[in-house]
């Protein structure tokens, strides 16, 4: 149980709700227990009054001994009832202390696990699947709510059970509870052995139910690939494979605890014969009496519950043990996109790299080799070059989503990870390659990226971004809901909803990253032609392989194998007659063969 440490913090969080849980369990114990006795002493009555009963046959006694005896038995009857009903309430209020405690942890827990994954690098994301993710949120902090909840409580109440009752026996008599507990140490050594194989087979079955929700998250998320492909049967034989591997983990834990059950039940039993042929015994002596015997039997029968929920207890335990391992795995992640100084202040925009180079952490490929330029605020730069070259890179490490490794960024004269994070990426207006849209209205995806904006002003960034009309012509215009991943879209729609998205956040920095890729060219030349208008003042960057949504930049960079090869306006560099020049020839050529 040693990873379940981690939730310590919890329970000493919410001790009050333990502390009060385990005073019920003590006292619903105790209204357990005394029935017993109470059955005791009505036995030995009943043998008393059947011995007695007949010498006052024929008299009146005999009429008033049994209105006596039934008027005893009845209060005794009464007497159990109450009990009974009073045992009731106490465990409704084991059950809204302990059970309560558990969703409240179980809340926290979720959480603190979102708000973690939150602050993971995006290296994290490119390590591990969305399904394996969504599985430790989800699964294995409800398989810890079980520990947290029934399997505490019910443990709190098998010991409560077996400590009261064992220490009534033993007042009762010593002799009988020794051959009573004698088939303990058996149990013992099976829930020793069981306990094993839970933790080994639990272990088995939440990794296969991870790799399980991966499959199915992957499937979904690519439908329209996998119905353009007809592999729909491929996809359903593989998650057939997978879940019937899953099966068979799981049936081989319900039979370790199939197995479990009736072994404790037969010692059970073992107990009962061993306490009435050791009880007859006893009777006989002279020791105890009938009444010892039937309390005695109730005792162990009270004793069934807390001996046979220890498997059950030690299932959820070892379950809860093995995803709470799962959960520690990403949680004792830490982060190294830190910020040195904290600085909070409003950005100007004046951007220069330094011999900067980064190889990433998670695939050891070199991205960026000495890559140096500078653009001030109020000009544009545009970063060209073929797929590979690290041109999405650049934006990354501007928006410190990974940090350099060697090399320094500066941003108005102060190094990028002196900023608070926060504050740095606030004023970054980054529309990435991968275009995502949330399954939202499209108002709510454009005023994503500002905490406050009007109505006016969606629609304002909406014709910036020349999407306007487009959406309009929608039924329910800006309301539009869309399906996942802007589904509903087409690619250039999407494009230009994330850009009025970036825009509408009235940005310091602009990074474009391929972002007109799926406009034609008419479009784009719109797009460019308002971004100039709105990023008057302001610093905009272009990442593109298209000429044309460079040749308008303030400079242009052409970027080759992570190195910075040429330089320049787009006239300087069509002078130059290198790289930038050829590929200008060449688009400009296919355009032509297009239009023709």
């Amino acid at each position: 149980m040693k990873d379940l440490k981690y939730i310590n913090k919890y329970l000493y969080h919410y001790k009050s709700y333990l502390i009060w849980g385990t005073f019920f369990v003590i006292v619903a114990n105790i209204f357990q227990i005394l029935p017993a006795q109470i059955v005791r002493h009505a036995f030995d009555l009943v043998g008393e009054t059947i011995g007695i009963y007949p010498l006052f046959k024929g008299t009146g006694s005999q009429a008033s001994l049994y209105d006596i005896f039934t008027s005893v038995v009845l209060i005794y009857g009464i007497a159990i009832v109450m009990m009974a009903l009073v045992r009731g309430v106490f465990l409704f209020m084991m059950r809204q202390t302990i059970i309560v405690m558990s969703r409240l942890i179980e809340y926290d827990l979720k959480n603190e696990i979102y708000a973690h994954y939150q602050t993971l690098p995006l290296s994290f994301y490119r390590r591990n699947n969305t399904g394996d993710l969504m599985a430790r949120i989800s699964e294995d902090v409800g398989h810890v709510r079980m520990y947290l909840g029934p399997a505490i409580m019910y443990g709190l109440n098998a010991v409560g059970s077996f400590v009261l009752v064992l220490a009534y026996m033993l007042i009762v008599n010593p002799t009988l509870t020794f051959y009573a507990m004698l088939p303990l140490p058996v149990l013992s050594i099976s829930i020793y052995y069981v306990n094993n194989l839970i933790h080994k087979r639990s272990t088995e079955i939440q990794q296969k139910l991870s790799e399980m929700s991966t499959n199915v998250q992957e499937a979904f998320s690519g439908i329209r690939v996998l119905k353009a492909f007809v592999r729909e049967n491929e996809f359903a034989e593989k998650f057939a494979q997978q879940s019937n591997e899953y099966k068979i983990k799981a049936l081989k834990l319900a039979m370790v605890n199939a197995l479990f059950t009736p072994v404790v039940f037969g010692l059970i039993a073992l107990s009962t014969v061993l306490t009435v042929y050791i009880g007859g015994i006893e009777v006989i002596d002279g020791t105890i009496t009938l009444g010892n015997i039937a309390e005695f039997t109730l005792y162990i029968n009270m004793l069934v519950w807390p001996v046979t929920s220890l498997g059950w207890i030690t299932s959820m335990t070892e379950r809860a043990d093995a995803s709470q391992k799962r959960i520690n795995e990403f949680l004792f992640i830490k982060t190294d996109i830190i910020s040195t100084q904290n600085i909070d202040k409003d950005i100007v925009g004046d951007v220069v790299f330094s011999n900067v180079s980064l190889t990433y952490p998670d695939s050891g490929i070199e991205a960026l080799k000495n890559v140096s330029f500078s653009v001030k605020h109020g000009e544009s730069l545009a970063i060209l070059g073929s797929t590979g070259s690290g041109k999405s890179t650049i934006a990354n490490l501007l928006c410190r989503l990974y940090d350099v490794s060697n090399g320094e960024i500066k941003i108005d004269g102060f190094n990028v990870k002196d900023y608070k994070v926060n504050t740095l990426r606030e004023q970054i207006g980054y529309v990435p390659q991968d275009v995502f849209l949330f399954s939202d209205s499209i108002k709510t995806n454009i005023s994503f990226g500002a905490m406050k904006i009007s109505d006016a002003q969606v629609i304002q960034a909406a014709k910036d971004a020349d999407v306007y009309e487009n959406i309009i012509a929608f039924p329910k215009g800006f309301d539009t809901e869309l399906g996942e991943r802007g589904i509903t879209l087409s690619g250039g729609q999407k494009q230009r909803v994330s850009i009025a998205r970036a825009i509408s956040r009235n940005p310091s920095i602009i990074i474009l990253d391929d972002a007109l890729s799926a406009v034609d060219t008419k479009t784009e030349n719109a797009i460019l032609n308002n971004l100039q208008r709105i990023m008057q003042g302001k610093t905009s960057i272009i990442i593109s392989h298209r000429v044309s949504s460079a040749k308008l930049a303030d400079k242009i960079i052409v970027l080759n194998d992570g190195k910075v090869i040429e330089t320049g306006s787009h006239e300087e560099l069509m002078l130059m007659g290198g790289s930038y020049k050829e590929l200008y020839e060449k688009q400009t050529q296919s355009e032509e063969e297009v239009l023709g």
